[in-house]
């Protein structure tokens, strides 16, 4: 009776995940840039203690395939311990310091620079990232030829040889695939904010994140499902090679642990019930490997049956990982079993933990 649970359970889980797959498939590449720029744009990047990684950050801005004047960088400095100061650019920066409101930082940062944003399109990434050089232009080949006011982006690391980077590449790849995955069937719920693109009337029009600034993190995801809620026709997501944001690793698992707790806490506060429906799915997809460990333990269940479990969940995250990686990256997906057999303990633990544990985060407490 135990293994028929985790059977059904774990059907449910594989069904869920062979639609974004699906999803995923009906999401059209685009990587056009033939059309003479237009669009003006202001880049946001809240940071805190990141003089190590704006000046790389600020060099592949410096990179773009896009005239200077029509875009300029906004730097918001969340009280870091040391004064950050810009080296000459041949582009627009300025630095302006946070203004805290409320219980989000990175929310009261991207607030802040809106009070002296004056172009039309908002771009928000994050000071450890780099960007491509054909990024604003892809973005505003795509403004010209949609009718859109909010735009999702990919967002990839650059990994080392390291097993723990690799485990992050794989879980960040399920992520981006099921992000894809859930745009291609019309149940958009998610994104990153290290690359994500939106009107500044937009913004205003959807009042913002009143509604969710108590919460410390999503200033992305939340305010894509008050624009989807609201407006789905405005919300896209852009598939494009050329707009792919890369952004770096966690170096030690306390770090990881705790970002990945500080992402999972939002799942409870979700206004999209897809998002909320999926990510129940998906903590029991993962759950019944870690139950299924532990009845095998006492007794309760049979190795084989816990071993078909494993590859059953195995080989249908394995062709989403498969079809999201091949569009991020170059790179040959690696330790893939090895953090198969990992990743259910972690992603469980993460996901309970997330319900009534604390978090660090750039030296604050939440």
């Amino acid at each position: 009776m135990i293994t028929v649970v985790l059977f059904m359970i774990l059907a449910i889980y594989s069904i869920s995940i062979g639609i974004l797959i699906y999803g995923f498939t009906k999401v059209n590449t685009i990587n056009y840039t033939g059309l003479k720029p237009k669009t003006k744009f202001s880049i946001i990047v809240p940071f805190r203690n990141e003089a190590e990684n704006l000046p790389i950050l600020l060099n592949s801005i410096s990179q773009l395939d896009y005239p200077t004047e029509m875009f300029k960088v906004i730097l918001v400095d969340d009280e870091s311990e040391e004064e950050y100061q810009v080296q000459d650019t041949k582009y627009e920066v300025c630095i302006v310091k946070n203004i805290r409101i409320s219980n989000s930082p990175k929310k009261d940062a991207i607030v802040t620079a809106m009070q002296i944003v004056n172009t039309p399109w908002i771009v928000t990434t994050d000071a450890d990232c780099t960007v491509t050089k054909n990024w604003l232009l892809t973005l505003d080949n795509y403004i010209q030829l949609h009718d859109t006011s909010m735009i999702a982006g990919a967002v990839t690391y650059n990994c080392t040889n390291s097993f723990l980077h690799h485990f992050q590449q794989l879980d960040l790849t399920s992520l981006q695939g099921a992000t894809i995955g859930s745009f291609g069937i019309k149940k958009g719920f998610m994104c990153n904010g290290a690359n994500f693109a939106y009107t500044k009337s937009f913004f205003q029009k959807l009042n913002g994140f009143q509604g969710n600034d108590s919460i410390a993190s999503g200033d992305d995801v939340f305010l894509l499902q008050k624009a989807i809620a609201q407006f789905p026709e405005k919300v896209h997501y852009l598939k494009s090679e050329n707009t792919i944001v890369h952004t770096k690793p966690l170096d030690n698992w306390d770090s990881l642990f705790d970002q990945r707790v500080r992402w999972a806490s939002k799942t409870s506060s979700y206004q999209s019930s897809f998002g909320k429906a999926l990510g129940l799915i998906v903590f029991g997809g993962n759950s019944v490997i870690v139950v299924g460990c532990g009845l095998w333990v006492v007794g309760c269940v049979p190795y084989k049956n816990l071993l078909f479990l494993f590859l059953v969940k195995f080989s249908i995250d394995t062709i989403l990982l498969y079809k999201s990686n091949q569009f991020l990256t170059t790179n040959k997906m690696r330790f893939l079993v090895l953090s198969s057999l990992l990743y259910p303990f972690f992603s469980t633990a993460v996901a309970l933990y997330s319900l009534f544990g604390k978090y660090e985060w750039k030296g604050r407490k939440f």
